[in-house]
Protein backbone atom coordinates (compact mmCIF):
# COMPACT_ATOMS: atom_id res chain seq x y z
CA UNK A 1 0.00 0.00 0.00
CA UNK A 2 1.02 3.60 -0.89
CA UNK A 3 0.13 7.08 0.25
CA UNK A 4 0.47 9.87 -1.55
CA UNK A 5 0.24 13.39 -0.12
CA UNK A 6 -0.19 15.93 -2.68
CA UNK A 7 0.97 19.84 -1.75
CA UNK A 8 -0.71 22.46 -3.75
CA UNK A 9 -2.28 21.51 -6.93
CA UNK A 10 -1.25 24.17 -9.99
CA UNK A 11 -1.13 23.54 -13.61
CA UNK A 12 0.69 20.02 -13.40
CA UNK A 13 -0.75 18.87 -10.73
CA UNK A 14 -3.94 17.50 -12.25
CA UNK A 15 -2.08 15.42 -14.74
CA UNK A 16 -0.53 14.00 -12.15
CA UNK A 17 -3.20 13.37 -9.94
CA UNK A 18 -5.02 11.50 -13.06
CA UNK A 19 -2.59 8.97 -13.95
CA UNK A 20 -1.43 8.32 -10.18
CA UNK A 21 -2.25 4.84 -10.31
CA UNK A 22 -4.76 2.74 -7.99
CA UNK A 23 -4.75 0.08 -6.57
CA UNK A 24 -5.85 -1.88 -3.77
CA UNK A 25 -5.08 -0.37 -0.54
CA UNK A 26 -3.41 2.52 -1.93
CA UNK A 27 -4.55 5.88 -0.66
CA UNK A 28 -3.56 9.50 -1.41
CA UNK A 29 -4.85 13.46 -0.74
CA UNK A 30 -4.61 16.40 -1.88
CA UNK A 31 -4.42 19.75 -0.04
CA UNK A 32 -4.77 22.92 -1.79
CA UNK A 33 -6.20 26.38 -1.45
CA UNK A 34 -8.08 26.52 -4.62
CA UNK A 35 -11.37 25.41 -2.95
CA UNK A 36 -12.68 25.12 -7.01
CA UNK A 37 -10.26 22.45 -7.74
CA UNK A 38 -11.23 20.59 -4.28
CA UNK A 39 -14.57 20.18 -4.85
CA UNK A 40 -13.56 19.34 -8.96
CA UNK A 41 -11.41 16.74 -7.33
CA UNK A 42 -13.71 15.32 -4.89
CA UNK A 43 -16.34 15.25 -7.78
CA UNK A 44 -14.20 13.05 -9.25
CA UNK A 45 -13.56 10.81 -6.08
CA UNK A 46 -10.26 12.00 -5.41
CA UNK A 47 -9.66 12.80 -1.46
CA UNK A 48 -9.32 16.55 -1.25
CA UNK A 49 -8.88 18.87 1.22
CA UNK A 50 -9.03 23.01 1.26
CA UNK A 51 -5.88 24.49 3.18
CA UNK A 52 -3.12 26.19 2.55
CA UNK A 53 -0.27 23.72 1.48
CA UNK A 54 2.84 26.60 2.87
CA UNK A 55 1.20 26.06 6.55
CA UNK A 56 2.64 23.83 8.52
CA UNK A 57 -0.74 23.34 10.64
CA UNK A 58 -2.36 21.52 7.10
CA UNK A 59 0.06 18.87 7.53
CA UNK A 60 -0.46 18.31 11.57
CA UNK A 61 -2.45 15.50 11.30
CA UNK A 62 -1.60 13.83 7.93
CA UNK A 63 -0.63 10.52 8.29
CA UNK A 64 2.97 9.62 7.37
CA UNK A 65 2.87 9.33 3.38
CA UNK A 66 5.09 7.45 1.37
CA UNK A 67 5.22 10.29 -1.24
CA UNK A 68 4.80 13.59 -1.28
CA UNK A 69 4.67 15.47 -3.99
CA UNK A 70 5.20 19.28 -4.05
CA UNK A 71 3.10 20.87 -7.20
CA UNK A 72 2.16 24.56 -6.74
CA UNK A 73 2.40 26.99 -9.40
CA UNK A 74 4.45 29.49 -6.86
CA UNK A 75 7.90 28.79 -6.54
CA UNK A 76 7.42 30.82 -2.64
CA UNK A 77 4.38 28.21 -1.66
CA UNK A 78 6.52 25.19 -2.97
CA UNK A 79 9.33 25.78 -1.14
CA UNK A 80 7.65 26.67 2.28
CA UNK A 81 5.42 23.48 1.82
CA UNK A 82 8.92 21.31 0.95
CA UNK A 83 10.34 23.17 3.97
CA UNK A 84 7.21 21.63 6.22
CA UNK A 85 6.69 18.22 4.81
CA UNK A 86 10.33 17.51 5.51
CA UNK A 87 10.40 18.58 8.76
CA UNK A 88 7.02 16.71 9.22
CA UNK A 89 8.35 13.57 7.21
CA UNK A 90 11.40 13.13 7.33
CA UNK A 91 11.22 9.36 5.80
CA UNK A 92 9.23 10.23 2.81
CA UNK A 93 10.10 10.67 -0.70
CA UNK A 94 9.65 14.39 -2.08
CA UNK A 95 9.59 15.45 -5.38
CA UNK A 96 9.26 18.83 -5.69
CA UNK A 97 7.92 21.23 -8.48
CA UNK A 98 10.25 24.74 -8.40
CA UNK A 99 7.63 26.48 -10.05
CA UNK A 100 9.00 29.38 -12.67
CA UNK A 101 10.56 32.12 -10.78
CA UNK A 102 13.31 30.31 -8.54
CA UNK A 103 16.04 32.24 -8.14
CA UNK A 104 19.50 30.46 -6.94
CA UNK A 105 19.24 30.54 -3.35
CA UNK A 106 15.67 28.50 -4.01
CA UNK A 107 17.20 25.84 -6.36
CA UNK A 108 19.56 25.50 -3.59
CA UNK A 109 16.93 24.79 -0.77
CA UNK A 110 14.83 22.33 -3.04
CA UNK A 111 18.07 20.90 -3.66
CA UNK A 112 18.75 20.19 -0.17
CA UNK A 113 15.39 18.85 0.86
CA UNK A 114 13.47 17.36 -1.91
CA UNK A 115 14.60 13.75 -3.61
CA UNK A 116 13.72 14.72 -7.30
CA UNK A 117 12.97 18.11 -8.52
CA UNK A 118 11.28 19.28 -11.39
CA UNK A 119 12.63 22.10 -12.95
CA UNK A 120 10.13 23.47 -15.49
CA UNK A 121 13.83 25.22 -17.37
CA UNK A 122 15.00 21.57 -17.94
CA UNK A 123 12.19 19.55 -18.07
CA UNK A 124 11.57 20.10 -22.07
CA UNK A 125 14.99 19.59 -22.95
CA UNK A 126 15.33 16.40 -20.88
CA UNK A 127 11.94 14.99 -22.83
CA UNK A 128 13.57 15.89 -26.07
CA UNK A 129 16.79 14.26 -25.54
CA UNK A 130 14.81 11.28 -24.80
CA UNK A 131 13.84 11.83 -20.91
CA UNK A 132 15.88 10.81 -17.88
CA UNK A 133 14.91 7.55 -17.91
CA UNK A 134 15.29 7.33 -14.06
CA UNK A 135 13.21 4.92 -11.77
CA UNK A 136 10.96 7.10 -9.59
CA UNK A 137 10.66 7.01 -6.17
CA UNK A 138 7.72 5.79 -5.88
CA UNK A 139 8.62 2.85 -7.96
CA UNK A 140 11.53 2.22 -6.13
CA UNK A 141 8.84 2.15 -2.86
CA UNK A 142 6.37 -0.22 -5.33
CA UNK A 143 9.52 -2.58 -5.62
CA UNK A 144 10.51 -2.21 -2.34
CA UNK A 145 6.57 -3.55 -0.81
CA UNK A 146 6.63 -5.83 -3.82
CA UNK A 147 9.88 -7.97 -2.36
CA UNK A 148 8.59 -6.84 1.43
CA UNK A 149 4.90 -9.11 0.55
CA UNK A 150 6.98 -12.51 -0.37
CA UNK A 151 6.11 -15.07 2.09
CA UNK A 152 9.04 -17.54 1.34
CA UNK A 153 11.87 -17.82 -1.06
CA UNK A 154 12.43 -15.74 -4.41
CA UNK A 155 13.64 -17.13 -7.97
CA UNK A 156 15.32 -14.63 -9.72
CA UNK A 157 15.42 -15.97 -13.44
CA UNK A 158 17.38 -14.90 -15.78
CA UNK A 159 16.61 -15.77 -19.57
CA UNK A 160 18.40 -18.82 -20.99
CA UNK A 161 22.01 -19.33 -21.50
CA UNK A 162 22.30 -15.46 -19.92
CA UNK A 163 24.34 -13.17 -20.94
CA UNK A 164 26.19 -10.60 -19.22
CA UNK A 165 23.39 -8.30 -18.47
CA UNK A 166 20.82 -11.06 -17.40
CA UNK A 167 23.54 -12.27 -15.34
CA UNK A 168 24.39 -9.27 -13.38
CA UNK A 169 20.89 -8.24 -12.90
CA UNK A 170 19.80 -11.00 -11.28
CA UNK A 171 22.69 -10.77 -8.85
CA UNK A 172 21.35 -7.44 -8.29
CA UNK A 173 17.91 -8.25 -7.47
CA UNK A 174 18.57 -10.80 -5.57
CA UNK A 175 20.80 -8.18 -3.52
CA UNK A 176 17.77 -5.81 -3.25
CA UNK A 177 15.92 -8.71 -2.07
CA UNK A 178 18.35 -9.81 0.71
CA UNK A 179 18.58 -6.24 1.69
CA UNK A 180 14.88 -6.37 2.93
CA UNK A 181 15.17 -9.89 4.78
CA UNK A 182 13.85 -12.11 1.17
CA UNK A 183 16.00 -15.04 0.64
CA UNK A 184 16.49 -15.48 -3.57
CA UNK A 185 18.39 -17.47 -5.54
CA UNK A 186 19.54 -15.92 -8.93
CA UNK A 187 18.69 -18.71 -11.55
CA UNK A 188 19.04 -19.85 -15.25
CA UNK A 189 18.20 -22.32 -17.36
CA UNK A 190 20.72 -23.34 -20.36
CA UNK A 191 24.47 -23.09 -19.85
CA UNK A 192 26.82 -20.23 -19.52
CA UNK A 193 29.62 -21.34 -22.21
CA UNK A 194 30.95 -17.87 -23.51
CA UNK A 195 34.41 -17.63 -22.38
CA UNK A 196 33.68 -13.47 -21.30
CA UNK A 197 30.79 -14.72 -19.75
CA UNK A 198 32.41 -17.98 -17.81
CA UNK A 199 35.09 -15.53 -16.47
CA UNK A 200 32.82 -13.03 -15.39
CA UNK A 201 30.95 -15.69 -13.12
CA UNK A 202 33.83 -17.38 -11.44
CA UNK A 203 36.32 -14.25 -10.89
CA UNK A 204 33.52 -12.40 -9.35
CA UNK A 205 32.64 -14.96 -7.62
CA UNK A 206 29.04 -14.71 -8.50
CA UNK A 207 26.44 -16.99 -6.55
CA UNK A 208 24.05 -18.72 -9.48
CA UNK A 209 22.00 -21.50 -9.56
CA UNK A 210 21.96 -23.47 -12.85
CA UNK A 211 18.06 -24.87 -13.27
CA UNK A 212 17.01 -27.98 -15.19
CA UNK A 213 13.60 -28.22 -16.75
CA UNK A 214 12.90 -30.87 -14.53
CA UNK A 215 13.75 -29.41 -11.12
CA UNK A 216 10.99 -29.04 -9.56
CA UNK A 217 10.11 -25.44 -8.68
CA UNK A 218 8.02 -26.28 -5.02
CA UNK A 219 10.62 -24.49 -3.16
CA UNK A 220 10.05 -20.78 -4.68
CA UNK A 221 6.79 -18.84 -3.46
CA UNK A 222 8.14 -15.85 -5.78
CA UNK A 223 9.27 -15.53 -9.33
CA UNK A 224 10.84 -12.54 -10.94
CA UNK A 225 12.31 -12.50 -14.72
CA UNK A 226 15.07 -10.06 -15.16
CA UNK A 227 16.23 -9.22 -19.11
CA UNK A 228 13.21 -10.89 -20.33
CA UNK A 229 9.69 -10.40 -19.70
CA UNK A 230 7.19 -13.42 -20.33
CA UNK A 231 7.38 -17.25 -18.47
CA UNK A 232 8.23 -19.89 -21.16
CA UNK A 233 9.20 -17.33 -23.44
CA UNK A 234 13.57 -17.53 -23.87
CA UNK A 235 13.27 -19.51 -20.11
CA UNK A 236 11.87 -23.06 -19.08
CA UNK A 237 9.69 -22.04 -16.90
CA UNK A 238 5.82 -22.70 -17.26
CA UNK A 239 4.22 -20.26 -19.52
CA UNK A 240 1.09 -19.69 -16.99
CA UNK A 241 3.70 -19.60 -14.15
CA UNK A 242 2.43 -16.47 -11.84
CA UNK A 243 5.07 -13.80 -11.41
CA UNK A 244 5.25 -11.39 -9.35
CA UNK A 245 8.33 -8.75 -10.48
CA UNK A 246 9.62 -8.31 -14.48
CA UNK A 247 12.47 -6.20 -14.96
CA UNK A 248 13.50 -5.55 -18.25
CA UNK A 249 14.75 -3.39 -21.18
CA UNK A 250 13.91 -5.15 -24.52
CA UNK A 251 10.22 -4.31 -26.08
CA UNK A 252 7.78 -6.72 -25.31
CA UNK A 253 6.11 -9.14 -28.01
CA UNK A 254 3.06 -10.00 -26.13
CA UNK A 255 1.53 -9.32 -22.80
CA UNK A 256 3.48 -8.96 -19.79
CA UNK A 257 1.95 -10.62 -16.82
CA UNK A 258 3.78 -9.47 -12.95
CA UNK A 259 2.50 -7.97 -10.28
CA UNK A 260 5.29 -5.15 -10.45
CA UNK A 261 6.69 -4.62 -13.80
CA UNK A 262 9.19 -2.24 -15.19
CA UNK A 263 9.92 -2.07 -19.02
CA UNK A 264 12.47 0.23 -19.65
CA UNK A 265 12.85 0.11 -23.21
CA UNK A 266 14.57 3.62 -23.68
CA UNK A 267 17.70 2.06 -21.31
CA UNK A 268 20.31 0.31 -22.81
CA UNK A 269 20.73 -2.87 -20.29
CA UNK A 270 18.72 -3.90 -17.37
CA UNK A 271 21.78 -3.82 -15.59
CA UNK A 272 21.40 0.43 -15.82
CA UNK A 273 17.91 -0.32 -14.15
CA UNK A 274 19.27 -2.41 -11.22
CA UNK A 275 21.56 0.67 -10.79
CA UNK A 276 19.31 3.09 -10.15
CA UNK A 277 17.30 0.53 -8.19
CA UNK A 278 20.30 -0.05 -6.06
CA UNK A 279 20.95 3.48 -5.63
CA UNK A 280 16.83 4.74 -4.57
CA UNK A 281 17.19 2.11 -2.07
CA UNK A 282 20.38 3.58 -0.80
CA UNK A 283 22.20 0.09 -0.60
CA UNK A 284 26.21 -0.22 -0.41
CA UNK A 285 27.77 -0.85 -4.14
CA UNK A 286 29.95 -4.81 -4.07
CA UNK A 287 32.36 -4.79 -5.64
CA UNK A 288 31.67 -7.73 -7.54
CA UNK A 289 27.51 -6.39 -8.16
CA UNK A 290 29.17 -3.45 -9.38
CA UNK A 291 31.37 -4.71 -11.70
CA UNK A 292 29.26 -7.26 -13.22
CA UNK A 293 26.59 -4.64 -13.21
CA UNK A 294 28.87 -2.27 -15.51
CA UNK A 295 30.26 -5.05 -17.12
CA UNK A 296 26.36 -5.69 -18.50
CA UNK A 297 26.13 -2.22 -19.63
CA UNK A 298 29.03 -2.17 -21.40
CA UNK A 299 28.29 -5.21 -23.24
CA UNK A 300 24.62 -4.56 -24.14
CA UNK A 301 25.75 -1.12 -25.44
CA UNK A 302 28.83 -2.41 -27.29
CA UNK A 303 30.78 -0.09 -24.82
CA UNK A 304 28.51 2.76 -25.08
CA UNK A 305 28.22 2.84 -28.56
CA UNK A 306 24.68 1.26 -29.45
CA UNK A 307 21.24 2.24 -28.24
CA UNK A 308 22.90 4.38 -25.17
CA UNK A 309 21.21 6.45 -23.72
CA UNK A 310 21.82 9.04 -20.81
CA UNK A 311 20.70 6.92 -18.11
CA UNK A 312 23.21 4.42 -19.25
CA UNK A 313 26.07 6.89 -18.60
CA UNK A 314 24.55 7.80 -15.22
CA UNK A 315 24.41 4.52 -14.16
CA UNK A 316 28.39 3.99 -15.16
CA UNK A 317 29.51 7.24 -12.86
CA UNK A 318 27.53 5.21 -10.07
CA UNK A 319 29.22 1.84 -10.09
CA UNK A 320 32.75 3.19 -11.64
CA UNK A 321 34.09 4.08 -8.21
CA UNK A 322 33.20 0.77 -6.70
CA UNK A 323 34.41 -1.72 -9.92
CA UNK A 324 37.02 -4.05 -9.47
CA UNK A 325 39.44 -2.87 -12.30
CA UNK A 326 41.67 -5.45 -12.10
CA UNK A 327 39.11 -8.14 -12.14
CA UNK A 328 37.30 -6.29 -15.10
CA UNK A 329 39.78 -6.34 -17.65
CA UNK A 330 40.59 -9.94 -16.69
CA UNK A 331 37.16 -10.78 -17.89
CA UNK A 332 36.85 -8.84 -21.31
CA UNK A 333 40.41 -10.22 -22.17
CA UNK A 334 39.97 -14.49 -21.83
CA UNK A 335 41.94 -16.64 -24.22
CA UNK A 336 39.99 -18.03 -27.30
CA UNK A 337 39.48 -21.53 -27.19
CA UNK A 338 40.47 -23.80 -30.15
CA UNK A 339 36.76 -24.62 -30.86
CA UNK A 340 35.84 -21.18 -31.08
CA UNK A 341 38.82 -20.73 -33.60
CA UNK A 342 37.12 -23.56 -35.65
CA UNK A 343 33.95 -22.45 -35.69
CA UNK A 344 34.96 -18.85 -36.85
CA UNK A 345 36.80 -20.76 -39.64
CA UNK A 346 33.97 -22.87 -40.65
CA UNK A 347 31.63 -19.38 -40.57
CA UNK A 348 34.35 -17.99 -43.18
CA UNK A 349 34.43 -20.30 -45.09
CA UNK A 350 30.71 -22.11 -45.35
CA UNK A 351 29.59 -18.36 -45.82
CA UNK A 352 26.42 -17.29 -48.24
CA UNK A 353 26.71 -13.57 -49.52
CA UNK A 354 24.20 -11.94 -51.25
CA UNK A 355 24.97 -8.53 -52.17
CA UNK A 356 26.16 -6.89 -48.34
CA UNK A 357 24.49 -10.01 -46.40
CA UNK A 358 26.19 -13.08 -45.46
CA UNK A 359 24.82 -16.35 -43.82
CA UNK A 360 27.16 -19.28 -42.62
CA UNK A 361 26.33 -22.70 -41.57
CA UNK A 362 28.74 -23.99 -38.91
CA UNK A 363 27.23 -27.26 -38.85
CA UNK A 364 27.77 -29.51 -34.91
CA UNK A 365 28.60 -27.18 -31.70
CA UNK A 366 29.74 -27.67 -28.97
CA UNK A 367 29.77 -24.13 -27.59
CA UNK A 368 26.56 -22.26 -29.08
CA UNK A 369 28.34 -19.06 -27.43
CA UNK A 370 31.13 -19.09 -30.45
CA UNK A 371 27.98 -18.02 -32.89
CA UNK A 372 28.09 -14.42 -31.87
CA UNK A 373 32.36 -14.20 -32.22
CA UNK A 374 31.71 -15.92 -35.67
CA UNK A 375 28.85 -13.88 -36.30
CA UNK A 376 31.52 -10.81 -35.25
CA UNK A 377 33.89 -11.87 -37.82
CA UNK A 378 32.28 -12.00 -40.71
CA UNK A 379 30.72 -8.46 -40.13
CA UNK A 380 34.65 -7.38 -39.73
CA UNK A 381 34.70 -8.81 -43.55
CA UNK A 382 34.68 -6.21 -46.51
CA UNK A 383 31.31 -5.41 -48.38
CA UNK A 384 29.49 -7.03 -45.92
CA UNK A 385 27.05 -5.39 -43.22
CA UNK A 386 24.79 -7.99 -41.93
CA UNK A 387 25.41 -11.92 -40.95
CA UNK A 388 23.77 -14.38 -39.69
CA UNK A 389 25.88 -17.70 -37.98
CA UNK A 390 23.85 -20.87 -36.64
CA UNK A 391 24.85 -24.52 -35.47
CA UNK A 392 23.19 -27.35 -34.43
CA UNK A 393 23.70 -29.00 -31.07
CA UNK A 394 21.27 -32.03 -30.16
CA UNK A 395 17.88 -31.15 -31.66
CA UNK A 396 17.95 -27.45 -31.52
CA UNK A 397 19.56 -25.07 -33.90
CA UNK A 398 21.08 -21.74 -32.53
CA UNK A 399 21.47 -18.51 -34.28
CA UNK A 400 23.25 -15.58 -34.10
CA UNK A 401 22.60 -12.04 -35.80
CA UNK A 402 24.98 -9.00 -36.37
CA UNK A 403 24.41 -5.76 -38.38
CA UNK A 404 25.41 -2.37 -38.93
CA UNK A 405 23.01 -1.44 -41.51
CA UNK A 406 21.20 1.65 -40.70
CA UNK A 407 17.96 -0.27 -42.66
CA UNK A 408 18.12 -3.40 -40.72
CA UNK A 409 16.31 -3.99 -37.47
CA UNK A 410 17.73 -7.60 -36.43
CA UNK A 411 15.28 -8.56 -33.76
CA UNK A 412 12.14 -7.79 -35.55
CA UNK A 413 13.94 -9.39 -38.96
CA UNK A 414 14.53 -12.51 -36.71
CA UNK A 415 11.15 -12.45 -35.36
CA UNK A 416 9.80 -12.34 -38.69
CA UNK A 417 11.54 -15.15 -40.17
CA UNK A 418 11.61 -17.83 -37.10
CA UNK A 419 8.52 -17.05 -34.18
CA UNK A 420 6.36 -19.39 -35.54
CA UNK A 421 8.83 -21.90 -35.23
CA UNK A 422 11.21 -21.09 -32.62
CA UNK A 423 11.87 -17.97 -30.13
CA UNK A 424 13.62 -14.85 -31.42
CA UNK A 425 14.70 -11.63 -30.57
CA UNK A 426 17.13 -9.08 -29.87
CA UNK A 427 18.30 -5.44 -30.53
CA UNK A 428 18.35 -3.67 -33.60
CA UNK A 429 22.18 -4.35 -34.49
CA UNK A 430 22.74 -7.65 -32.54
CA UNK A 431 19.94 -10.88 -32.10
CA UNK A 432 19.53 -14.63 -31.97
CA UNK A 433 17.29 -17.55 -32.04
CA UNK A 434 16.64 -20.93 -31.29
CA UNK A 435 14.75 -23.56 -32.90
CA UNK A 436 13.74 -27.43 -32.02
CA UNK A 437 14.37 -29.33 -35.32
CA UNK A 438 11.91 -32.31 -33.92
CA UNK A 439 12.11 -35.36 -36.26
CA UNK A 440 16.27 -35.16 -35.66
CA UNK A 441 16.32 -37.20 -32.71
CA UNK A 442 14.66 -39.83 -34.26
CA UNK A 443 17.08 -39.96 -37.35
CA UNK A 444 18.14 -43.50 -37.96
CA UNK A 445 21.86 -43.05 -39.26
CA UNK A 446 24.27 -40.64 -40.06
CA UNK A 447 23.39 -40.25 -43.67
CA UNK A 448 19.85 -39.87 -42.67
CA UNK A 449 20.83 -36.69 -40.62
CA UNK A 450 22.93 -35.14 -43.20
CA UNK A 451 19.95 -35.09 -45.32
CA UNK A 452 17.89 -33.32 -42.52
CA UNK A 453 20.70 -31.21 -41.26
CA UNK A 454 21.37 -29.80 -45.69
CA UNK A 455 16.78 -29.17 -45.60
CA UNK A 456 17.31 -26.79 -42.05
CA UNK A 457 20.39 -25.18 -43.64
CA UNK A 458 18.26 -24.20 -46.95
CA UNK A 459 15.64 -23.01 -44.69
CA UNK A 460 16.84 -20.88 -42.15
CA UNK A 461 19.32 -19.33 -45.04
CA UNK A 462 16.52 -18.35 -47.69
CA UNK A 463 13.95 -17.14 -44.67
CA UNK A 464 16.81 -14.78 -43.57
CA UNK A 465 17.35 -13.74 -46.93
CA UNK A 466 13.69 -13.49 -47.80
CA UNK A 467 13.29 -11.48 -44.44
CA UNK A 468 15.84 -9.13 -45.33
CA UNK A 469 14.30 -8.43 -48.05
CA UNK A 470 10.46 -7.98 -46.68
CA UNK A 471 8.93 -5.00 -45.75
CA UNK A 472 9.05 -4.64 -41.48
CA UNK A 473 6.45 -6.16 -39.59
CA UNK A 474 5.64 -8.40 -43.24
CA UNK A 475 5.43 -11.85 -42.32
CA UNK A 476 7.85 -13.75 -44.47
CA UNK A 477 5.45 -15.77 -46.91
CA UNK A 478 8.09 -18.48 -48.66
CA UNK A 479 7.19 -20.72 -46.05
CA UNK A 480 6.18 -24.56 -46.83
CA UNK A 481 4.48 -27.32 -45.11
CA UNK A 482 7.86 -29.45 -45.44
CA UNK A 483 9.86 -27.27 -43.80
CA UNK A 484 7.40 -25.85 -41.23
CA UNK A 485 7.10 -30.09 -40.39
CA UNK A 486 10.72 -29.98 -39.81
CA UNK A 487 10.89 -28.12 -36.57
CA UNK A 488 7.54 -29.49 -34.63
CA UNK A 489 7.73 -32.95 -35.20
CA UNK A 490 9.15 -35.53 -33.33
CA UNK A 491 9.34 -39.20 -34.79
CA UNK A 492 7.15 -40.04 -37.75
CA UNK A 493 4.26 -38.24 -39.11
CA UNK A 494 1.05 -39.16 -37.62
CA UNK A 495 -1.40 -40.78 -40.19
CA UNK A 496 -3.07 -38.44 -42.63
CA UNK A 497 -0.09 -36.10 -42.00
CA UNK A 498 1.91 -34.67 -44.64
CA UNK A 499 5.59 -34.46 -44.41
Amino acid sequence: MVFRLVLGCGTICRQVTERLPERDGDRRLVITDDESVVETLREESVPARSADPSDPDAIENVDHPDVIFVASDRTDVNRAALEAARERFPAASIVAYLGGNATAADRQRFDELADHVVDPTTAMADRVIGGTAMPTAESAIELREQLVGIDGRLAVVAHDNPDPDAIASAVALVAIAESVGVDADACYFGNISHQENRAMVNLLGLNLRNLDRNDSLGEYSAFALVDHSRPGVNDQLPSDLHVDIVIDHHPPRGPVPGEFVDLRQQAGATSTVLTEYLDHVDLDFDPATATALLYGIRVDTNDFAREVSPADFRAASLLWPHVDTSLLDQIEQPSLEGETLETIARAIKNRVQRDSVAVASVGRIGDRDALPQAADQLLAMEGVDTTLVFGFADEMVFLSARSRAADVDLGETLRDAFDRIGSAGGHADMAGAQLEIGILGSADDEEEIESIVSVVEEVITNRFFEAIDSRPGVPVGAYTQTSEWLFTQRGEPEDGESA
